[in-house]
């Protein structure tokens, strides 16, 4: 039987250690170094690069090859929390059980530290081209174009913006599904495309990968609006009841929590149907769908 708990730690493991070696030198002895460690490094789920990681192997690739790309994501990740936590946007004072890189720092150092990681992302994506052969830097390419577009205007930050727009105002539940996929299922996405991009996948795979992750990317977000409601900040790491009190457009405020609760499960029970076609390698990935829905922070 598929341990997830084992699995989780050691994944979690490896791209920390592979996240030190990248950050050892960047900004190193400075202010900004200690800014970018100290929300990177603090304890996260690690959700991106270990599906990044997971899909890779899955369709035959190596770990190493993704490794980049996983810490990519998380650094990316990273700077939007910073980013995302500042007075002029959330104004959150809790982030991964410890001050938020504003409260613990500064506003401006915080900023820094936001542009700092998001850059150095790719940077680390471009790195050692010369030991690669010409068909891994063909897909490392392919990564960063799906990353840079999950990332911006077309992804991520497009859903931040609307997250914002749509503050004290009901909006209708197409409208937030489409909101929740750019904000929070579109770097899910491409840290399921990515890895599947490295490990060489050909179209069938990557259309059913694809189904998986926009389920899970959108159940993540659901069962966090949940957790916003019925969470425990010490479990979390951050406030809960924020939503509410910003009057944010959420699952539980349009659906009410047991149909927000359904809505969740039956978005996991879509993307393990995704999975139909693979194997036992798939494990992770299932078992990574199901926690989603089953995790309390």
């Amino acid at each position: 039987m598929f341990d997830l708990k084992t699995y989780l730690r050691d994944q979690r493991t490896k791209v920390n250690e592979a996240l030190q070696r990248y950050t050892t030198s960047a900004c190193a002895g400075s202010r900004l170094h200690d800014a970018v460690t100290y929300t990177l490094m603090a304890q996260g789920k690690r959700l991106r690069p270990v599906l990044c990681l997971a899909t890779c192997t899955l369709v035959g690739g190596c770990e190493q090859d993704a490794m980049p790309a996983a810490c990519a994501l998380e650094m990316i990740h990273t700077y939007s929390l910073i980013h995302d936590d500042l007075p002029a946007l959330d104004d959150d004072d809790l982030r991964r059980g410890r001050p938020t890189c504003h409260k613990a720092f500064d506003e401006a150092t915080a900023i820094l530290a936001g542009d700092a990681l998001l850059t150095l992302a790719f940077d680390i994506l471009s790195l050692d081209r010369q030991d690669l052969s010409g068909k891994l830097v063909r897909r490392r390419l392919d990564v960063i174009a799906l990353v840079s577009r999950a990332a911006g205007c077309k992804g991520m930050i497009e859903g931040q913006a609307q997250d914002l727009a749509f503050e004290g105002r009901v909006i209708d539940e197409q409208t937030l599904r489409q909101m929740h996929q750019l904000k929070t299922g579109a770097l899910i996405s491409a840290a399921v495309a990515s890895g599947a991009v490295m490990a060489g996948a050909g179209e069938e795979q990557l259309a059913s990968l694809s189904v998986y992750a926009r389920k899970i990317g959108l159940a993540f977000q659901v069962v966090d609006d949940i957790l916003n409601v019925l969470g425990n900040t010490e479990q979390l790491g951050k406030a809960v009841g924020t939503d509410q009190a910003r009057r944010k457009n959420t699952y539980p405020a349009l659906l009410g929590l047991a149909g927000a609760q359904q809505y969740a499960r039956d978005l996991v029970d879509g993307a393990l149907q995704a999975l139909t076609g693979f194997d036992n390698k798939a494990e992770p990935l299932r078992a990574l769908a199901r926690y989603t829905i089953e995790r309390q922070r």
